[in-house]
C-alpha cells in the first residue's frame, strides 16, 4: 500500500509548515485551455487523465505553471510516477524566489525524494534529500519540518547520530503538544523505527471526548476500522469487528473504527442503535484528515499496527484478522512483561 503525502509524517507535501502563495495557472493560451481541462477531469473524480492534462499544460507553459507543477508533485507521488514529481519539485526550485520560497521548494523536493526512496528502496534518493535539506536550512535555518525530514533521511541511510542530532533540533523547535514531537522522541530513542513503515501519527477526540493518538499507544496492538453507515459491506462486516472486541477484551488491543460519513448526526444515530462500544471517531467523509493520512478510498478499511506502532497488515472489505491479533498481541506482552522486570 502507499500513504499518500504522509509517509513523513506531517502536513501533506504542498503545504509544508513555512507557508506558501496560492498557486500560478499558466500564462500560454494552450496551457490554459489544458489545464481548465484538468481540473474539470478533477471534478469527475478522472484523476489519472487529470494528472496527464496537468503534464502537457505545463510542458505547454514551458515549465513556469506552478499549478500544474503541484499537482505533478501531488498525482506523481499517489500513481509512482516519479519522473513527473521529480520534474514538477525541480521546476518549483528553478522559480523560486527569496528565502521562504527557496526553503519550501527544495523542502518540497525533498519530501518527493525520501518518499521515493521509501518504495524504491534505494539510499540514493536518501542522501539526494539530505542535499536538498541542507539546501533549505541553508535558505531559512528555523524550518522545523525540514530537521524531521533530514532525521528521517539520516536513519534512512543508517548514520543514526546524525539522524538522532536532526531529531533532537526538532524536539527542541516544537512545543510539548505536538503530534510529530511524540514521534520524533521515539525516534530519538530507537532510530530503527525511523526505517520501518510506521503508521501515521495520527491525533483524535472519540465520541465520548476520549483523547487518542498513535505514538501514545505505545505498546499496545491497534486496529483501525474505516467505514461509514451507508456501506453495504461496512455493515455486514460490524458483527464480526463487534465480536474481535469482545473476543479479545483486556488484551494489550485497542480497536478504533474511524468513520467517513458526512452526517455526523445519524453517525452518532448508528453508533449508539448498535452498541458500537470501542472507541468511535467521525473524520467527515475520505477528506478527512485521518482518511488522507493512511489513504483511504474504499470501505470497509482495516489497518493492523503492532505494539511499536509499525504497520503489519491492511485489508480492504470484511477479512480474517484473528490470527494476524493473535501473533501481535503475544509481542505486546513479552514486551509489556520485559518493561515490567527492568
Amino acid at each position: 500500500m502507499r500513504f499518500v503525502c504522509i509517509s513523513l509524517a506531517f502536513v501533506c507535501l504542498l503545504t509544508p509548515a513555512l507557508g506558501q502563495e496560492k498557486p500560478n495557472g499558466p500564462s500560454n493560451e494552450k496551457a490554459q485551455k489544458t489545464y481548465k481541462q484538468a481540473l474539470e477531469r478533477l471534478q469527475k473524480h478522472e484523476r489519472m487523465d487529470a494528472f496527464e492534462d496537468f503534464k502537457k499544460a505545463d510542458k505547454q507553459d514551458s515549465g513556469h505553471c506552478l499549478a500544474c507543477q503541484k499537482q505533478m508533485i501531488k498525482y506523481g507521488v499517489e500513481f509512482g510516477d516519479w519522473k513527473a514529481a521529480e520534474l514538477g519539485a525541480a521546476e518549483i526550485v528553478a522559480e523560486a524566489q527569496g528565502e521562504r520560497e527557496t526553503a519550501i521548494a527544495h523542502y518540497q523536493l525533498a519530501v518527493v525524494l525520501v518518499d521515493e526512496g521509501q518504495q524504491k528502496h534505494k539510499d540514493e534518493f536518501f542522501a539526494r534529500a539530505h542535499e536538498e535539506i541542507a539546501k533549505a536550512l541553508a535558505a531559512h535555518a528555523n524550518f522545523p519540518d525540514a530537521l524531521f525530514l533530514d532525521g528521517t533521511a539520516l536513519a534512512r541511510l543508517r548514520q543514526d547520530d546524525a539522524a538522532k542530532a536532526r531529531f533532537e533540533e526538532f524536539v527542541k523547535a516544537k512545543p510539548a503538544g505536538d503530534i510529530n514531537r511524540q514521534r520524533a522522541l521515539r525516534y530519538i530513542g530507537n532510530p530503527e523505527l525511523a526505517r520501518a513503515r510506521m503508521a501515521p501519527p495520527f491525533s483524535i477526540t472519540t465520541i465520548d471526548g476520549q483523547q487518542i493518538s498513535m505514538d501514545d499507544l505505545q505498546g499496545k496492538v491497534v486496529l483501525l476500522d474505516f467505514w461509514a453507515t451507508w456501506c453495504q459491506p461496512c455493515r455486514e462486516a460490524l458483527p464480526h469487528i463487534r465480536q474481535v472486541a469482545k473476543k479479545f477484551q483486556g488484551q494489550p488491543l485497542v480497536i478504533v473504527s474511524v468513520s467517513v460519513d458526512d452526517d455526523e448526526a445519524k453517525w452518532k444515530d448508528f453508533v449508539g442503535k448498535n452498541e458500537m462500544t470501542w472507541p468511535q471517531y467521525f473524520d467527515g467523509g475520505f477528506g478527512g484528515s485521518v482518511a488522507k493520512m493512511f489513504g483511504v478510498t474504499a470501505i470497509p478499511h482495516t489497518f493492523t499496527i503492532d505494539a511499536d506502532g509499525v504497520l503489519q497488515d491492511e485489508h480492504i472489505g470484511d477479512a480474517s484478522i484473528e490470527g494476524k491479533l493473535k501473533k501481535l498481541l503475544a509481542r505486546a506482552r513479552e514486551l509489556q512483561s520485559m518493561e515490567a522486570g527492568l
